[in-house]
This record gives structure tokens, sequence and C-alpha cells, in this order.
């Protein structure tokens, strides 16, 4: 893979570019101290080697204290001290080392061109060097001289548009970091496609028996399978903090002093503005109800399945759905402090350490474009010695650089990634991140949310042989006429009871319940101090008649099918378990104690969930979050690895590594089984990959290789890597696997 500073495509972040000094210092936030933070957008920002010379260039600049890459959002975050209100040269360190900068602004749903782009020029570059190897099949063949030049002709022409329109992302990274006085891997390739396509020309031109353009078209070819690849792996991270900041509406009514109401941008709401929150709107900002009641669904926040009452005075947090009435909310926070807004930062910043985590290939490469100009430049010297013929050296010149080509080093990686993500999608799990692979390996801890990940996040009808037959008969004729979780786990218990009775005005109240009319009386299922006519705190849910209670309801949740097994295996394997949860106290003890977890924390907030894994990982532990809630994104990212079940949030799928699509929670293990032989694998591709070159080079740099030989050794050396990863996919299937692994947990 290339470690450059430009990539075919268009950037899709959205972004504003010709910002002065000032308007740097004017969008930047005070984090106190005299210290500021920017942010901004590096739209050529895509590989290790950017995310270095970038954090390297700004940190050398007077008054910065820290810049830290987030690659996945192409953004660099700088903390920053103003010196006699001058804001530091950021822009000019930038723009330095060949990286524009712009400002970021929101972003908007649109396609990613990048790989748009990626995937035209790879097309482009299959149809060309196809076509071409096909002229050379006849050359080859014995084509007599005349057939030979018409077909090295047309040879030429077809490989125009591989060469300068799918192979131009290459030149122009390649140009950008020699004219900043750098190299990159892309350097040499470049130098070997042009060097190849002029020689070819050259030897049409003279009628010469040889002619490589296949060769140059095929390094194309194969070197944009690589890049497609790796982007496509890499796009996946950077969908949960758009998916979380779609949540938030992008305005709120303001109550003005004269009752009227006006509708504000959300960037324009301010501390202390009183905002009308209508029923089934969300929450813009943090603050405080003004006055009366209001039940609000916090499970963006706390995770917590069961909707929550909130009186006057009482705080409200960002992100919160209004399920009742309407209500006046006095906002103690703009909506860029407010809790939904810290939520996406945490996302951010633990993309950023992941971001850091550069992948097997990349580091390998980092010596290639060194030795291998050097290796070049000395074939070319003593064969223009030895010969005294240009051409001859600079063939052989050219032969070294395209034999030597890290194809097969930059698909060792991402071929055996794509390999495993299928063969784990057949198994019933997604993969969205190709890093995942290599950072689950060195996992020893799992921490689990409860609510829709240990359980299945439906509340289940408890003590139903405490209800008598009448009432349960009752409840569920009122209950079948909701969509409520409660009512319709009411209905589901009852379905069996006999026909129930049919009730008249029939009416839902918003965050109470229902009621009904039966034989003159007044049914009511819902919220005991609104069905009852004297206080009862002790339960949820009631069935009245006429304010007289005739039932209790209480609710709880079933297990997740092979949770049970996959704790008992993680345990038998030495792994900690960890289970943080918004709930309540009891909630999570009595999952915990049903599934033998010994390490639980109850009523945790997202900041909180995030502190508990950074501490496990201080202590030297590496961390796989599993959850599925909206509030576990943070906590998803921060982890070294994570994984959430396909019923999760947007959110929550988004800032995962692996979403499993079934309800069995054993196959995580499998994924464990699986990526421990990719691991296998994709050390066996670089021992393939060196091999290949320590056998390879020798014979290039004597003379014995044409340009054309190189580029079958090259195309060869990547189809045995790609051979090798598909042994993958006969790897024994998940249940076997995991019938294995329970039975090993249970002995």
């Amino acid at each position: 893979m290339s470690c450059c500073a430009a990539e075919i495509g268009l950037d899709i972040s959205q972004s504003r570019t010709g910002f002065s000094a000032d308007e740097l210092a004017m969008t930047s936030k005070d984090l106190g101290n005299g210290l500021r933070q920017s942010v901004l957008s590096i739209p050529a920002m895509h590989c290790g080697a950017c995310i270095g010379a970038i954090e390297a260039a700004l940190t050398a600049v007077p008054g910065v204290e820290r810049a830290r890459a987030n690659l996945s959002l192409r953004r660099v975050t700088i903390d920053w001290k103003r010196d006699r209100q001058v804001a530091p040269d950021l822009l000019g360190a930038i723009t330095a080392i060949g990286y524009e900068a712009n400002l970021p602004t929101a972003e908007i749903d649109g396609e990613d061109e990048i790989l748009a782009g990626l995937v035209r020029a790879l097309a482009v570059a299959g149809f060309c060097s196809m076509n071409v190897m096909l002229l050379s099949v006849s050359v080859w063949s014995g084509a007599d001289a005349a057939t030979r030049q018409t077909f090295h002709a047309i040879s030429a022409l077809l490989a125009l548009p591989a060469i300068f329109y799918a192979g131009a992302g290459f030149y122009r990274s390649a140009w950008q970091a020699l004219s900043h006085g750098r190299t990159n891997m892309d350097v040499p390739i470049s130098i070997g496609i042009l060097l190849t396509f002029t020689l070819s020309l050259y030897d049409t031109v003279t009628n010469a028996p040889h002619a490589y353009f296949e060769a140059a078209t095929s390094l194309i070819f194969v070197l944009l399978i690589g890049r497609v690849l790796d982007h496509a792996m890499r796009r996946k991270a950077r969908s949960a903090v758009a998916a979380l900041t779609r949540l938030i509406p992008r305005g709120a009514n303001v109550l003005q002093n004269d009752g009227r109401l006006d509708f504000v941008e959300l960037g324009d709401i301010k501390a202390r503005m009183r905002l009308r929150i209508a029923s089934g709107e969300r929450v813009p900002t943090d603050g405080v109800l003004e006055n009366g009641r209001a039940e609000l669904d916090a499970a963006l926040i706390t995770g917590e399945s069961l909707w929550r009452s909130v009186r006057a005075g009482e705080a409200v947090q960002a992100g919160e759905l209004n399920l009742g009435n309407p209500f006046v909310l006095r906002a103690t926070n703009a909506p860029a402090d407010s809790t939904v807004a810290e939520m996406t930062r945490m996302i951010e910043a633990a993309e950023d350490g992941r971001s850091r985590y550069r992948r097997l290939a990349d580091r390998a490469a980092g010596l290639y474009a060194p030795v291998v100009h050097s290796l070049a430049v000395l074939a070319f010297i003593i064969w223009f010695i030895a010969s005294g013929n240009l051409h001859t050296a600079l063939t052989i010149a050219v032969a070294v650089l395209i034999i030597t080509c890290p194809c097969a080093l930059g698909l060792a990686v991402p071929m055996v990634q794509v390999t495993l993500a299928r063969h784990l999608f057949e198994r019933g799990v997604m993969a969205t991140d190709g890093s995942a692979f290599e950072r689950l390996r060195e996992i020893d801890t799992v921490v689990f949310d409860k609510t829709g990940t240990l359980t299945t996040g439906a509340p289940r009808l408890l003590g139903i042989d405490g209800i008598t037959p009448e009432a349960l008969k009752l409840a569920t004729a009122l209950a079948r006429t909701s969509i409520h979780p409660m009512a319709r786990a009411i209905a589901e218990a009852g379905v069996s009871a006999e026909k129930p009775p049919t009730f008249t005005d029939v009416r839902e109240t918003a965050g109470m319940g229902l009621e009904g009319r039966l034989g003159g009386d007044l049914y009511r299922l819902g919220r005991p101090e609104w069905a009852l006519t004297t206080q009862d705190e002790a339960v949820m849910t009631v069935l009245s008649k006429n304010g007289e209670a005739l039932a209790r309801f209480s609710f709880g949740e079933d297990i997740r099918p092979g949770a049970r097994d996959l704790v008992a295996t993680l345990k038998a394997r030495h792994f900690e378990v960890v289970l943080l949860s918004g709930d309540s106290l009891e909630a999570v003890e009595v999952v915990a104690n049903a599934l033998g977890i010994t390490d639980r924390r109850a009523r945790l907030l997202p900041t909180e969930k995030v502190r508990a894994i950074k501490n496990l990982q201080a202590a030297g532990h590496g961390v796989l979050m599993i959850g599925d809630g909206i509030n576990d994104a943070p906590a998803l990212r921060a982890a070294d690895a994570s994984m959430a079940p396909t019923s999760a949030s947007d959110v929550g799928r988004s800032a995962a590594d692996f979403v499993f699509l079934g309800n069995d929670l054993r196959v995580v293990t499998d994924v464990f089984d699986s990526v421990e032989k990719a691991a296998g694998l994709i050390r066996q591709n670089f021992v393939l990959a060196a091999l290949y070159n320590l056998i390879s080079l020798p014979i290039a740099f004597s003379g014995y290789v044409t340009p054309l030989i190189a580029a079958l050794a090259m195309s060869s050396s990547s189809l045995i890597v790609v051979a090798n990863a598909l042994r993958l996919a006969r790897a024994p299937r998940s249940g076997e696997n995991m019938a294995k692994s329970v039975l090993e947990a249970r002995t």
C-alpha cells in the first residue's frame, strides 16, 4: 500500500478554504489557561506517513502544544497557546509540507467520491491491461514483423488511458513528495511505470522486437486493486460521527417573552433560551425542565430501555426523546457543549488513537522506497559501465523497479482481511474495519453492555403466575391497542388467554398509559400515579378499575441466546469479563448473576464507560467492547476492538468494528478463532513476499529479466499471496468451532 499525500478522487468532506489566521483564532475553542483548540480538514491525508508528517510539522510550530491527526475523518486537532493575541502559523506549516488545510464545516450526506474515483481508475486499468495482454499473447506466439509492429502501436494507444488517467494518482503523490524533499513508495512505482511506457514507445517507433506496455498497465491494475480494498475498509470508520449528528434536530422553537415561537437553527441556540420541545422530538441541547412534567426516552444517553419521568427543575440532556406532552426547556448549554456533542468528541478522540495503528503492510513497506531506489540506480550504473548501452541499462533498472514492486506486500494484509470479512459474513458477522482483525489479537478483556447485548432488549412480563386470569384478560385487551414495548409484552403474555373483552372509548395518554370503558367502568393500564387514586411507587405498571388496583405488572429482559455459553467460553480461555451498563443496579445484578459475571457496574453515563475502558487499557489490558446503544458508541470507539449486534442503533453499528447478524452471541468466539487463523496467513504472506524479493531481485539485477518478465513475476507473486489468503475460506464452519469452544468451556 502506498504512503503518500494524495489519492485518486475528490474529498467529500465539506470544508472552506482561504481562511486567515484571524478566522482560525475566532473558530478555535477556548480550553482555558490560555490554551485554544483548532480543527482543520486535511483532504489529502490518508495513510500513516501522512499522519506522521502533519503532526511533526505542526508540533514544530512555536506555541503548538499538541497535534493529533484523525485519519478516518481526515482532520487534525491542534492545541495551541496564543502569544500576544497572534495565532501560530498553522496553515503555513501544513502547506509547507505539501498539504492543503481547510476550515471544516458541517458535513452533509454524499457519496464517497474518492472510492468512486478509485473504482473508475481500476476499471480503466483493468480494461486496458487485459486488452493489451491479449495483443501481447499474439506477439509472443510468433507474429510476423508487420503484425507485431501493428499490435505494438495498438497496445500503445490502449495503454494511454491506463498510464495517464488510472495512474495519475501515483504521479501526483510522487511529485508532491519529491517537491517537498520527501520520498514515498509511489516514487519508484511512478518511475517504473513511466520508464516502461517510454521505453516501450521508443521500441515501437524503432520497430524493436519487444515492447512492455502490458507490464506498465498490469502494474497499475494490481496496485489499484490493493488501494481500492484498503480504502473501502478505512471509510467504514468515518460513519459513526455523522450518524450520531443526524439524530439531533436541525434547530428548535424558541419561546419568546411575548409567547411567540421562533424557529432557531441549532448553531444559534444559546444558553438560557427557552425551548419548546414537541411530543416525539429530540432535545437539541442540555437544559432544565421549566415546569410541569416530562416523559423521556433516555436510551441515547444512558442505554436504559425504560423511559424516565422528569419533574420541573430537573435536568434534561441533549438527545433525549420526548414521549409525552410538549414541554418548555431552559437551555443550560449551547449545542456545541451538550452531552451529545461531548459524545461526538469522544468518538473522534478515540478514532485519533485508532488511526495511529499502522497496518502491518505499512510498517513492512516503510523501507521499500529508499532500498529500491538505491538498487535500481546501482543496477543502471553497473550495466551502463559494463555494456555502454543506455537502453540496456535502463531496461534492467526498470526491471528491478518492477520486479521489486510491493504488490504482494501490499496485498498481504488487505486480501486476508477481505477473505476473512467474507468468511465471517457467511457465518453471520460483518467486519467494518480491516485494522480490527489485527487489534483483536491483543484482546484479553471483554466488556459487555447489558440491554440489547447480553439481553434481548425487549421487556418481558415477569410473575405472570401471580396475575389472575381475569386481570390478564382485561390487561391484554387494552394492551393490544398500543405499540408501546410494555403493552406489547403484556399482549404477548396474554395471547393464550380466553377471548378478551371489547373496550369502548379506548385512549392512550402519552407517557402515562391506556384507558378504556367496559360496562360503565373506567379501566386504566399504565403508570400508578395516573391509574390509581392513591400513590404506589413500588411498581411501574398497574391495571386499575375506577382507580383501584386490579393487578400489578413487573418487567424484565430475556438473556440473549448464547450469552451464557459465550461468557463461560471466555472465562475458560482466561479472558476477563466486565459488565458496564447504564441501567439500575438491580437490573444489572440480575443479568450478571445469571451469567456469572462478577465485575459489574451500573448507572454509568457514556463518559463513565469510556473512563472505565481507559482505566483497563492503562492497566495494560486489551479491551473488546460489545454494545448496541447509541450511548455505547464512544465506548465502542475507545476500546481496542468492538462488536455490536445487528439490532443495535445506527450509531452503534457504525462505531463497531464487527456487527453480528444473528441473535446468538456464541459467534463472538468464532470471530476470535477466524482472526487467529487469518493472522497466521498474514505472516505466511509476508514470508512469501520476502522470499519472492530475495529470489527475484538478484535475477533481475543480473540482467536475466526483461520488464515483461518482471511484470509477470510481480503479478505471479500477487496471485500466490491471493491464493494463500483464500485458504481461509476453507476454515471449519462456525457451528463446529463454536461447539468445540462451548464443550471446552463446560469441561
